[in-house]
């Protein structure tokens, strides 16, 4: 994956944008620009999923302001590298909200998106389309939040129903202990159980401890395992279960990796099954899928996947919510804008906020062939 720029760029750049700011309202909007905040891991943990989604939404708001922007307006994204550590999300968000964005775009993390919320809960500015699944975002207690993936209820709930199809109703679930880990075991939990999966075992592992939780967890006995960890810790999870005999079907949640956790196993990866909340990266049945093939080709970005994809679609359907706002644009426009979309195609891929902050609940799976690659 090209890498977008160092942190250093990223900082010069994000200090330049953060004092440029004459001539524009308070809420992100002058007669040339529309200004939107981002705060994600350009670097550090979670950066091998948030800089490609970044790539993505990027490669499509550039594609606008090449043909002119919305109503001749070029959409500014202002992005602030937060390492993945929430403390340092915050603080972006605020220097975001002090600059004077329209809104915000595209924070990566569950933890991240719960440390910068209550910069937003009592104001007019919307965070829109975070990659963060925990599912407390999409209730009443996260208004300004607007999600274009499902929760990780759903993704578990998806998992469960395959699962039950094989006859695998023994669960055991590996997690990592970071924050977005425990929000998506949370859901895990809670919503597989409560399907009738019986879940047999549940073990942490940290650093040094991955041997012993794969030990505890085949003691029980297992028909199905669900591995909670980014891709990195999910591979040597997934290893570690296979040279112990464990033969049954290994699972992932979406933010686990799908690709990267496909190119990191490669053979090693045959019969894991990892849910996305988008179509296939390189399914060629979607129109919006294609275009964004050829502007990453055009770019030299490389071989598009899952989350430059869920980039690549957040940043569509933002722009398609502006279009609709028309040319008086406004906090409360553009959040009428979007709580009227019903049901519409962008490319190929449908979106419906009427009565829902959840603009999509497609879940698909996809499985790890002997190849190590994937397939739906």
């Amino acid at each position: 994956m090209k890498k977008i720029q160092t942190l250093g760029q990223t900082l010069i750049v994000a200090a330049l944008l953060l004092t440029g700011t004459a001539g524009r309202s308070q809420d992100g909007v002058s007669k040339t620009g529309i200004v939107i905040g981002q705060s994600l891991a350009l670097t550090g943990p979670g950066s091998s999923l948030a800089q490609p989604f970044h790539q993505g939404a990027k490669l499509y708001f550039d594609s606008v302001n090449a043909a002119g922007g919305i109503n001749g307006r070029k959409i500014e994204l202002v992005t602030l590298d937060d390492l993945g550590n929430p403390a340092n999300t915050a603080a972006n968000t605020k220097k975001l909200l002090e600059q004077g964005v329209l809104s915000l775009f595209g924070f990566y993390g569950s933890p991240q998106v719960t440390a910068a919320y209550p910069l937003i809960k009592d104001g007019d500015v919307l965070l829109f389309a975070p990659m963060a699944a925990a599912d407390e975002f999409r209730g009443a207690l996260y208004g300004n939040v607007y999600s274009l993936r499902p929760g990780y209820s759903e993704e578990a709930a998806a998992i469960t129903k395959h699962a039950a199809t094989l006859g695998a109703r023994k669960l055991a679930i590996l997690h990592a202990s970071d924050g977005e880990s425990m929000a998506a075991l949370d859901s895990a939990q809670r919503t597989m159980t409560s399907l009738g999966a019986n879940l047999v075992a549940n073990a942490a592992f940290a650093s040094g401890s991955l041997a012993g939780s794969v030990d505890k967890a085949l003691a029980e006995r297992p028909e199905s395992v669900l591995v909670i960890s980014d891709a990195a810790g999910a591979a040597n999870a997934v290893r570690d279960l296979r040279t112990k005999g464990f033969r049954g079907p290994i699972y992932g949640f979406s933010n686990t990796g799908e690709s990267l956790l496909a190119e990191g196993l490669g053979k090693a990866g045959a019969g894991v099954v990892v849910a996305r909340v988008v179509p296939k990266s390189d399914s060629s049945k979607v129109a919006l899928v294609r275009e964004l093939q050829t502007d990453a080709a055009a770019a030299k970005l490389g071989k598009p996947n899952v989350y430059m994809l869920e980039g690549y679609i957040a940043a569509r359907v933002y722009t398609e919510a502006l279009r609709r706002t028309g040319k008086d644009v406004t906090r409360a426009k553009l959040r009428k804008a979007i709580d009227a979309m019903d049901d519409v195609s962008v490319g190929g891929f449908r979106v419906h906020f009427l009565d829902d902050r959840v603009g999509s609940r497609l879940v698909e799976l996809g499985l790890i062939d002997s190849q190590g690659r994937v397939r739906e």
